[in-house]
């Protein structure tokens, strides 16, 4: 984010958002929660932010570019402890490390690719070490799904499609056409709708037990306009779209069956 100087009375809060990128929504809100607090205001009660605001605002921008949450960027900024040296080189040090990993990996393959084209056999040390420069860019798990139980999986799925705009996916029904499980789309997720179970994992729905033990997050684009379509639909909802001092706008519903869902946005 460039910033540059204007003159001495500093920027009022339109013209900060506008040179900045970031919404006057959320200026107001880094206002609200302590983050950014303009040095001073107009006669006419405008905000003014100076150039120490400014620099400040910088900060702020490249602390969330590298992944903190409003909380603790709060915290960073106001410990004389904390130093905002020895956090970028950390991040640098990380950065590099992935990157010599990858150029090892891209090397490495590219050599296999010219092995296999000339027609001879690839060694299986070779195999192996690329397999081990692989292995440095990857976690243990590969993906993750969410489960949810209900006791009607082929309503729960047409629910959840029509009044959340989750994408639909297969339904598999027993010999006797019973849904037995179901799949969605949610962003870059996948959800399977399970039934309910009476043995040893004793699985339920919110709706039999009278309680949700847990929520499902999912980002939107517009939490508002999400919130609006899922009302109109039936949704009940439980939490209105509200901006949330961890730095993310928040709307909460109950689905058909009772679980909790959240769907939400960074505010910036």
């Amino acid at each position: 984010m460039a910033i540059e100087k204007r003159d001495r009375t500093g920027r009022r809060v339109g013209e900060l958002a506008q040179a900045s990128g970031l919404t006057v929504r959320t200026l107001h809100y880094y206002e609200q929660i302590g983050l950014l607090v303009p040095s001073s205001r107009s006669a006419a009660g405008q905000r003014i932010y100076d150039e120490a605001d400014l620099a400040r605002l910088y900060r702020i921008c490249l602390l969330r570019r590298v992944g903190l949450p409003l909380a603790q960027i709060g915290r960073a900024l106001d410990d004389p402890t904390w130093s905002l040296s020895a956090a970028t080189e950390r991040h640098l040090s990380e950065l590099d490390r992935r990157l010599e990993a990858t150029a090892r990996l891209r090397s490495r393959l590219a050599g296999l690719v010219m092995t296999i084209g000339s027609g001879h056999t690839v060694p299986i040390e070779e195999l192996l070490t690329t397999v081990e420069e692989m292995t440095m860019l990857d976690t243990a798990a590969h993906a993750r799904i969410t489960l949810l139980v209900y006791r009607d999986i082929a309503t729960a799925h047409d629910w959840l499609v029509r009044v959340f705009g989750l994408g639909a996916g297969r339904i598999d029904r027993d010999d006797n056409g019973n849904a037995v499980h179901a799949e969605l789309q949610a962003g870059d997720g996948v959800i399977w709708l399970h039934g309910e179970q009476d043995d040893e994992y004793q699985l339920r729905s919110p709706q039999s037990v009278g309680a949700s033990t847990a929520a499902i997050a999912v980002m939107v684009d517009d939490v508002d306009a999400h919130c609006q379509r899922a009302t109109a639909e039936g949704a009940a909802v439980v939490q209105e779209p509200i901006d949330q001092p961890y730095g993310y706008r928040v709307y909460s519903a109950h689905d058909a069956e009772g679980h909790l869902w959240s769907f939400m946005k960074p505010l910036d």
